[in-house]
């Protein structure tokens, strides 16, 4: 069996010596058990910065996963990943063009650290491999791969949503950008909706269209193009609530939290998490229930991340303001209600505390999934479980309809949920748990992984491509067989 090579801008395989799987997500454990199983590699840069690059590989084996990575020069991080990744796409794909840095030099890293980064790559792809690359920002290293002459199979998988075509059209070269993509094989998206918007892009920018294939033809290229809706390991994470470390976490919140009912909001320190409206939201809840205040307690767990990006620095400072107005106005001697923590948790400490909470409140403006409701989910005790208030911006609201779904630029519609999550009677919350759970078990990050690598090891390779004409499809008949398609049928397809 072929091997599969994963790229991705770090590499977070489970090790014994950080903590093993308690230490890292999901995605990781799944993405490592396919390397297990495929006897792959995982390459990417190390987090590592070096005088000059070198194109020098660090190779390693741990925990059965072969890792390979490379370091980069300061301006390379600068350029690529602080610059065009973090200051340009970043902001741009979750639709804050407000916040979107256009500087050639960025985009010129971007282009040389991609090169680089497939260079260095290419010595360890063999014949049969198969290449799946992820996210934003990696996207031209399939070109790359294909001016070095590399035949293999090529998927990319986008774990961020993909804007509106008028958007990426304010983006500077924003057609070379997407003409990379065209050079995979595959590539998947979150949502529906992010497909959709990723061939508008194609039909109304450069006039591209689909054959009968279900395939885009643009740039002289031929491309499949699906959504894949990523998930967690549902079974494990409700087996980590019964770990030592989750038990003794959960205690300590339940006796922290005695007497008042925890919400909780787990989310990395980024304007794209709608923490200001969610604490905004809350503020109104405790204005129009004063009887409440003493009742609830919001715990809002915001790990800092992008500290050097002046957004984010801005960002934090308002966060700091906001919640101290809160707490100040709202606050007894005995009690305060927000708890504010700037740190990350390990998986099985972030059990205990989903466990803990009689709400999960996750309402980002804009996301490609939101493992953190599905987390949530999962963790619950299936007897008196707690009641999950979700954005109908997140991509997880297309799948998680049982979900309270809010507005999250709404105070009254949070205030208003809040109020309807910790009133709800037992029998609704079961109901709404049992069908939420259904879903996240049966769509798990496992039927994800296989259902990408399925199609992606189904795709023609460049000496098997058949000689049947390309016959385009008119671009509005895609579009409505495309509302009618779920996920399941495009993967087919592919």
């Amino acid at each position: 069996m072929s091997r599969l090579i994963v790229v991705s801008n770090r590499v977070n395989p489970p090790n014994p010596a950080e903590g093993g799987e308690g230490s890292v997500g999901g995605l990781a454990m799944a993405l490592a058990a396919a390397l297990r199983e495929y006897s792959g590699i995982w390459f990417g840069w190390s987090g590592k910065t070096v005088p000059e690059f070198t194109g020098q590989l660090n190779m390693q084996r741990i925990e059965g996963v072969t890792v390979a990575t490379v370091d980069l020069e300061e301006t390379d991080y600068q350029e690529y990943y602080n610059g065009y990744a973090n200051k340009t796409l970043w902001p741009l794909f979750h639709y804050r063009v407000d916040l979107t840095a256009y500087d050639r030099s960025f985009g010129e890293g971007y282009d040389r650290v991609n090169k680089r980064f497939a260079e260095t790559l290419l010595p360890l792809i063999e014949p049969d491999d198969i290449v799946w690359v992820h996210d934003y920002h990696l996207i031209p290293v399939a070109r790359e791969l294909r001016r070095m002459g590399v035949t293999n199979r090529i998927g990319f998988f986008l774990h961020i949503p993909w804007p509106a075509h008028q958007l990426v059209t304010t983006l500077p070269r924003h057609r070379p950008l997407v003409e990379a993509l065209f050079h995979y094989d595959l590539i998947g998206f979150q949502t529906e909706e992010s497909l959709q918007a990723f061939e508008g892009y194609v039909f109304s920018e450069v006039h591209g269209s689909k054959n009968e294939r279900g395939e885009l033809l643009a740039f002289g290229q031929r491309l499949q193009a699906a959504a894949f809706p990523i998930g967690v390991d549902a079974k494990d994470f409700a087996e980590i609530t019964r770990s030592a470390t989750a038990r003794q976490v959960y205690d300590r919140m339940m006796a922290h939290s005695v007497f008042r009912k925890m919400i909780v909001g787990v989310d990395r320190l980024d304007y794209s998490k709608g923490l200001e409206e969610r604490l905004i939201g809350f503020e109104r809840f405790l204005h129009d229930h004063p009887d409440m205040v003493r009742e609830v307690m919001l715990l809002q767990i915001a790990p800092l991340s992008r500290d050097e990006v002046e957004a984010y620095q801005d960002l934090r400072g308002r966060l700091d303001g906001l919640i101290g107005r809160i707490n100040g106005a709202y606050a007894e001697m005995d009690s305060t209600p927000i708890r504010y923590v700037n740190r990350s948790y390990r998986r099985d400490e972030l059990a205990g505390i989903y466990r803990a909470a009689k709400v999960g409140l996750v309402t980002p403006l804009r996301d490609g999934m939101n493992l953190v409701a599905k987390e949530y989910v999962a963790a619950q005790d299936p007897e008196d479980p707690g009641v999950l208030i979700l954005s109908r911006f997140a991509g997880a609201a297309r799948q998680m309809k049982d979900a309270l779904i809010v507005n999250p630029n709404s105070p009254e519609e949070i205030s208003d949920a809040l109020e309807r999550a910790l009133s709800m009677d037992q029998t609704e919350r079961k109901r709404r748990w049992e069908a939420l759970f259904d879903n996240v078990e049966r769509e798990d990050v496992t039927a994800w992984r296989d259902n990408f690598v399925t199609a992606l090891r189904a795709r023609p390779g460049p000496d098997e491509d058949d000689d049947k004409p390309e016959k385009p499809v008119r671009s509005l008949d895609v579009a409505a067989k495309a509302l009618k398609a779920g996920p399941e049928a495009k993967a087919m397809r592919a």
